[in-house]
């Protein structure tokens, strides 16, 4: 006679727990993960907004995303940011309107890439005039007025 020790039922605990699909999906992309690289600008004041105001996860780098790159990553949040220093307000009605239909051709290409990545996308700008006028263009943007000087 063979004295076999019992096989214990499975208590479950051995189990991984359902995860929910959709937000690591996109955190597993390799292009949706944040790259901190070399700041494209030179300009110091944008460069110093950039890292102070949202405040950058990344000090002194911009960070690509999506093969696109961002002035900052919030700290804490998944948040990237455009950062918009010039001085708005002392242009003319022509430039003005010149500069914000070349602003919106980027912001939503940002945008676009960030939320595909599951990012929020914010544009700090420097000056009241300048959230308006963009927003009179795309009421759906998310502008911060950041009053970073020039």
């Amino acid at each position: 006679m063979t004295h076999r020790k019992p096989n214990p039922e499975p208590s479950g605990q051995d189990w991984f727990p359902p995860v929910p699909t959709d937000p690591l999906d996109r955190e597993r992309r390799p292009e949706c993960r944040p790259v901190p690289v070399p700041r494209a600008s030179k300009d110091g004041p944008h460069n110093e907004c950039a890292d102070k105001f949202p405040p950058n996860r990344y000090p002194g780098m911009d960070v690509s995303v999506g093969g696109v790159r961002f002035d900052a990553l919030q700290v804490g949040v998944r948040v990237l940011w455009e950062i918009k220093t010039h001085q708005f307000d002392k242009y003319n009605a022509f430039v003005q309107n010149m500069e914000i239909k070349k602003e919106l051709k980027q912001i939503r290409k940002e945008r676009d890439i960030a939320v595909a990545c599951g990012y929020d996308f914010v544009i700090g700008v420097s000056t009241q005039a300048h959230k308006d006028a963009l927003l009179a263009e795309d009421e759906s943007l998310n502008i911060i007025v950041t009053g970073c000087p020039r």
